[in-house]
């Protein structure tokens, strides 16, 4: 049966929302600035009240095929048969893959694998309230840090929700996620709908050999 999240539409890449070609997604030169307003050194990552990440994952294959984040079944599952892949390997903010739906209503999912900076989750902890008006740490996903944001403010009435994903204290993977116009006027949550698909991902990306 397939899942609510089956409604999900186009706002993508977190931080292509960072680079993002969407209205209202945050934007690379968004995460550059807090790059460069952050000299801190990798080492002192995670930064205060930031959840560390005990157990790092290896994504580099991932940076090299983003579109593995998710299997055809998977965006299936999510928004519908006959979807076909968007990678951008060379993302101004990282790499990062979309996945569109054009049978229903802004239905979409984005991912990207963050190369703005060394400064992992801690980068989206700093700049709440500052770049990211909208901010709100989620459940970790089996040990994983999650939150939500996004430089415009909250959207989550309008079915859009950006999240990142700690895969270490130097790495993120975010995911953006906007839901159909039917799931918005139920009233679904987008960001527990963007963590369903980060727990998607976070299990691809440990089962990667």
């Amino acid at each position: 049966m397939r899942r609510t999240i089956v409604l999900l539409s186009a706002s993508l890449l977190a931080l292509t929302a960072c680079t993002s070609k969407n209205d209202g997604t945050p934007s690379a030169s968004a995460n550059t600035s807090s790059q460069s307003s952050s000299s801190s050194s990798p080492a002192e990552v995670p930064g205060p009240g930031v959840p560390k990440v005990e157990t790092p994952i290896e994504i580099t294959h991932f940076k090299q095929a983003p579109c593995d984040a998710l299997t055809a079944p998977q965006v299936t599952e999510l928004l519908g048969s006959g979807i076909v892949p968007k990678p951008e390997v060379k993302g101004e903010a990282g790499p990062q893959c979309r996945w569109d739906s054009s049978r229903v209503s802004q239905a979409g999912i984005g991912v990207i694998f963050t190369s703005v900076d060394n400064r992992g989750i801690t980068r989206v902890y700093e700049a709440q309230g500052k770049e990211y008006k909208f901010f709100k740490p989620l459940a970790s996903v089996d040990g994983y840090p999650v939150a939500a944001y996004d430089a415009a403010g909250d959207r989550t009435s309008y079915g859009n929700c950006t999240i990142a994903l700690g895969t270490s204290d130097n790495q993120t993977v975010d995911i953006d996620v906007t839901l159909s116009e039917e799931n918005v006027t139920k009233k679904k949550d987008p960001c527990l709908a963007a963590r369903d698909v980060a727990t998607m991902v976070l299990g691809n990306l440990r089962g990667a050999k």
